[in-house]
């Protein structure tokens, strides 16, 4: 890339730099349109002062910034959410600004805090600088604090600043909210009594804006780089590079030759995260550079020597090769995986090549012989500048290639042809009219792995050539001549058939089993096809009759060419079809039809309104191989015909009329039921048992239904009544058509339903909750949240049958309400209010204990007899319980310490919730450590099985019954295989077990059930 390139792109980016900039310093006035703008001063209200001297404002930095207006209470009363952005952000907003003041009217309320806050946000000012200028004549009105905003707004933003204009506060008012904002962002606050203070204040906070702009950084002192490469590579080769520090995210590097002027570049590659890059060497031997550039500056901030060598490489391959065929060459070694190694003619021009194989990462490969025999070259060719690095000669030779085919084949059939001297397995087959020119092929297969196969014989007669043909360059190796001959073929059918029936077909001497037999009008014209079947090994099948009447030809066609091959004339005759049906029938009721003279199993009979065109249909059932069927009518009445129709080319052969008659249908409902429960609906006069009773909204429109029920073969059925009150219909539903038959009204009414629980409960624990008034057994009592909307649901159970049950309180203490729950669009009849507490719960162990051992573990204040105890590493998640159990109705339980020593924690888990609600540190000590707790016991680490040692001790307090014991490992704390009590000064002595092991000293004090100290031993 040259010096000039690269400096123009430089200049485009300084001057998308200067854009950003000065992007970065945009401002939004926020402007006061209450309700409160309306006061006056001095005869004249605040409104027009405030337009009067906006102009003050907006002095000359907006030229250079991008400002918005954002307004609030401006529109309607009463609305905290009334704020709107009038003038997006952005540059020469100055009279846009001025314009869209003149219309704000003062309407609503003061939401000051949530405007500022939406105007930080539209200001990207997480991201940027950004200036907001507040005019306000009151307070916060809004249940807002803007001083604690303002804090939010300084800590979390780029450069955020907020200027405060309070103009008209009354004398009472104390403007400690306003001012605070610009405080806290360290802007201007001023507050102004009338219009002239109000002009003054507006030219000090133009000049705070303008002069805030931020003074420009010195540009950082550029560090130097160490770039690191491998020395010496070879040409045309990938090496990999390094860097330490990245400098800036746009530097790059690039290998030149040395000495070449700074601004030239050779291959470049742009820094990353991983401070490596790849890049492929140029081939011409010689000294190089690496170098490191930064982009901005165009300066080299680091460099590293480079020599590239001469690219050496050895060619192996075959001295001899059939034209066509595949062959393996080597080379070593690899100099970059883009190279390739190709077969070109002896002299042909550099960078010329066909026939090629990628390197890759290989030392071998294949390549395919030219068509034309000579002398050739094997050559590797850089893939850098397609420069030829090394050669080796090859012969390419002609292959000795046989046919065996006979001598003639039936037209379209196929024959075995054999053959030798294969070259290629992707060299192909053909048979082709007797001197077609090279290249042109007909019916062919690939040889593949194989020596014969079969070829199919083309639809024309004459005199053909099988050619054995190279795959490279298409060339004719070895051929040999066929007569194709005309088959003797005979179709044989019915001399008639009725319209769409099935007739049987025969048919000699098949030529292939893809060959078809099909039906047309006579004299149509070759190649074209109606009805057909395949013959494949059969002699004999049925074919279909067209629909329309006629003189016809059942044709033997041949596959290969669509040739007919043999003719039989057949004459298609109308069938005699009848079909009957009732005079009438009600709307959707299925009523009986019946037919004669089918003419095929999927024929079908339909219903469909008289005159209606042909081929369309209503409802429909297939004959198949009946004469009788139930149909059903359609939901509207009037005057229809039933009408059988043949499947092929939908056409009537027969139909009758019927008049489909309004059915007397009536539905019976109660006068009210209670919103979510089950009512009792008879009717009568059911036309379909498909047909359902609905519950609707009086007046729903036709179509749409509620709940509902299938009437199927019952008279009265229970329904269920939606979840809102008012008055609804009963509705009985045609199924087919969606069409009303009757109806009858009811009211919904709310029930009486009452739901009683405690005051308190404590966190996870079982709430008895009693209900009266259950509307469906199907309903549930939840607990949720205080205040939660409709709908949602924490722990829950269904009423079902009963009136009371217990109910499992949340993990997190608070207010929450206890709800009786329809099931019938959720909705909720009753609550009880209930505070879920916290519960004092303690867990208590030992500080200290062995790896392995046992300790027991204490705990008051249970919630739930699900509840859990874990022991866990210190530090671990809450939800670690792989050593744990399930505390029942206990209060202690014994469990086994970790193998591995370290700090753990007695946990005690809620099971609601997985909440930990106590906690007491344990220290798991070394499985042979010794343990004291007010005693120290002095012994060998190890002694012989049998033997005498002496013990002693030193003790803190005495007591009546001291001793000293010794036991197995696992053995209870005071239980032992010999004791001595203790009755004066140490030492004591103790014999040892006749069994070698690890056993245990223990100083016990008996009298209080203590143990003082323990002490591993080995006995061996």
């Amino acid at each position: 890339m040259s010096s000039f390139f690269r400096k123009a792109i430089l200049a485009a980016g300084l001057s998308f730099a200067a854009t950003t900039a000065s992007a970065q310093e945009n401002v939004m006035v926020v402007f006061d349109g209450s309700n409160s703008m309306w006061g006056q001063i001095e005869g004249v209200a605040k409104i027009e002062i405030a337009r009067d001297v906006m102009d003050t404002l907006l002095g000359d930095w907006t030229e250079n910034r991008e400002v918005g207006l954002m307004a609030y209470g401006h529109r309607r009363r009463g609305d905290c959410g009334d704020i709107e952005t009038l003038v997006q952000p952005g540059a020469a907003t100055r009279d846009s600004i001025l314009e869209q003041v003149k219309g704000i009217t003062p309407t609503g309320k003061t939401p000051l805090t949530d405007a500022v806050e939406r105007a930080a946000t539209e200001l990207a000012y997480t991201d940027r600088p950004a200036t907001v200028v507040l005019i306000s004549d009151g307070l916060e009105s809004c249940e807002r604090d803007p001083c604690e905003l303002a804090r939010a707004l300084e800590q979390g933003g780029v450069g955020f600043t907020a200027h405060v204009v309070g103009f008209g506060l009354g004398a009472d008012q104390d403007d400690t909210s306003l001012s605070c904002i610009a405080e806290e962002t360290g802007g201007t606050y001023i507050q102004a009594s009338n219009a002239e203070e109000l002009k003054s204040a507006m030219s000090s906070v133009s000049t705070a804006v303008a002069e805030s702009t931020p003074e420009p950084e010195p540009e950082p002192a550029l560090p130097d780089v160490t770039v690191t490469g491998p020395g010496t590579a070879v040409g045309g080769s990938i090496i990999e590079v390094t860097w330490e520090p990245t400098a800036a995210q746009g530097d790059f590097l690039t290998v030149v030759p040395a000495g070449t002027a700074s601004g030239d570049y050779g291959p470049t590659q742009g820094v990353n995260e991983d401070m490596t890059v790849a890049f492929t060497l140029p081939a011409d031997q010689g000294m190089y550079e690496i170098r490191y550039i930064h982009d901005d500056s165009d300066t080299v901030l680091g460099t590293d020597a480079l020599e590239i060598t001469k690219p050496e490489v050895v060619l192996t391959g075959p001295d001899m090769v059939l034209i066509g065929e595949d062959f393996t060459i080597g080379w070593s070694p690899t100099i970059n995986p883009g190279d390739v190694v190709t077969i070109v003619p002896v002299g042909a021009d550099t960078g010329n090549y066909e026939g090629y194989v990628t390197v890759r990462d290989r030392s071998e490969g294949s390549l395919n012989a030219p068509a034309d025999p000579g002398m050739y070259e094997l050559r590797y060719i850089l893939k850098v500048d397609n420069r030829t690095v090394a050669t080796r000669p090859i012969e390419v030779t002609e292959p000795e290639v046989t046919l065996s085919v006979p001598d003639t084949a039936l037209a379209g059939s196929k024959f075995t042809v054999g053959w030798t001297g294969t070259v290629n397995r992707q060299d192909y087959i053909t048979v082709v009219p007797a001197g077609t020119a090279e290249g042109e092929f007909g019916n062919y297969f690939v040889v593949r792995d194989k020596t014969e196969n079969d070829l199919q014989a083309a639809a024309e007669t004459g005199l053909y050539e099988v050619r054995y043909v190279l795959r490279e360059g298409n060339k004719t190796l070895a051929s040999a001549p066929i007569e194709i001959t005309a088959p003797e073929v005979t179709v044989t059918a019915p001399e008639t058939a009725t319209t769409g029936s099935k007739f049987p077909v025969s048919w000699t001497g098949a030529v292939n089993g893809n060959d078809y037999v099909t039906i047309v009008p006579a004299g149509t014209a070759e190649g074209e096809f109606g009805n057909y079947i395949v013959v494949r090994d059969k002699t004999e099948h049925t074919l279909q009759a067209p629909a329309e009447t006629g003189m016809y030809e059942v044709r033997y066609v041949l596959r290969e060419g669509n040739k007919t091959l043999a003719t039989t004339p057949i004459e298609i005759t109308p069938p005699t079809v009848t079909v009957t049906a009732p005079e009438t029938a009600t709307t959707g009721s299925k009523f009986p039809v019946s037919w004669t003279g089918t003419v095929n199993g999927n024929d079908y009979v339909t219903i469909v309104p008289t005159g209606t065109a042909e081929g369309e249909f209503g409802n429909y059932i297939v004959v198949r191989d009946r004469t009788e069927n139930q149909l059903q009518a359609p939901a509207d009445t009037g005057m229809y015909e039933v009408r059988y129709v043949l499947r092929e080319g939908g056409k009537t052969l027969a139909s009758t009329p019927i008049e489909v008659t309004t059915p007397e249908v009536t539905v019976d409902a109660p006068d009210t039921a209670q919103t979510g429960e089950r009512f009792l609906v008879s009717w009568t006069g059911t036309v379909d048992a498909g047909d359902y009773i609905n519950i609707v909204p009086a007046g729903t429109e036709e179509g749409e239904f509620g709940n509902y029920v299938t009437v199927r073969d019952d008279t009265e059925k229970e329904l269920q009544a939606p979840a809102e009150t008012g008055m609804y219909e009963v509705r009985y539903v045609l199924r087919e058509g969606g069409r009303t038959l009757a109806s009858d009204m009811m009211e919904i009414v709310a029930p009486e339903v009452s739901v009683t629980a405690p005051e308190m409960a404590l966190a996870g624990s079982a709430i008895r909750v009693s209900w009266t008034g259950t509307v469906a057994a199907g309903d549930y009592i939840a607990i949720v949240p205080a205040g939660a909307e409709d709908g949602e649901f924490g722990n829950y159970f269904t009423v079902r049958d009963d009136t009371e049950k217990d109910l499992r309180a949340p993990s997190s203490p608070g207010l929450y309400e206890i709800r009786y729950i329809l099931r019938e669009g959720s909705k909720t009849l009753a609550t009880r209010p209930i505070e879920i507490t916290e519960p004092e719960v303690t867990v208590s162990g030992p500080s200290e204990v062995r790896a392995t051992d046992t300790l027991k573990v204490s705990w008051t204040g249970a919630v739930d007899p699900g509840d859990y105890v874990a022991l866990a590493p210190m530090g671990s998640g809450d939800d670690d319980f792989s050593n744990y159990f399930t505390i029942r109705q206990n209060t202690e339980k014994d469990m086994t310490a970790p193998e591995t020593p370290g700090m753990y924690e007695l946990r005690y888990i809620l099971r609601e919730g997985g909440r930990v609600l106590a906690r007491q540190p344990i220290e798991v000590l070394d499985a042979d450590a010794a343990l004291n707790s007010g005693a120290e016991l002095t012994a060998p680490d190890t002694a012989s099985a049998g033997s005498t040692i002496e013990v002693g001790w030193s003790v803190d307090a005495t007591s009546a019954d001291q001793r000293i014991t010794i036991a197995a490992a696992d053995q209870a704390i005071f239980t032992w295989i010999e004791a001595v009590k203790i009755t004066g000064e140490p030492p004591v002595s103790l014999t040892l077990p006749d069994e070698p092991g690890s056993y245990e000293l223990r100083f016990l004090d008996v009298s209080n059930q203590a143990v003082l100290a323990r002490k591993v031993i080995t006995v061996e």
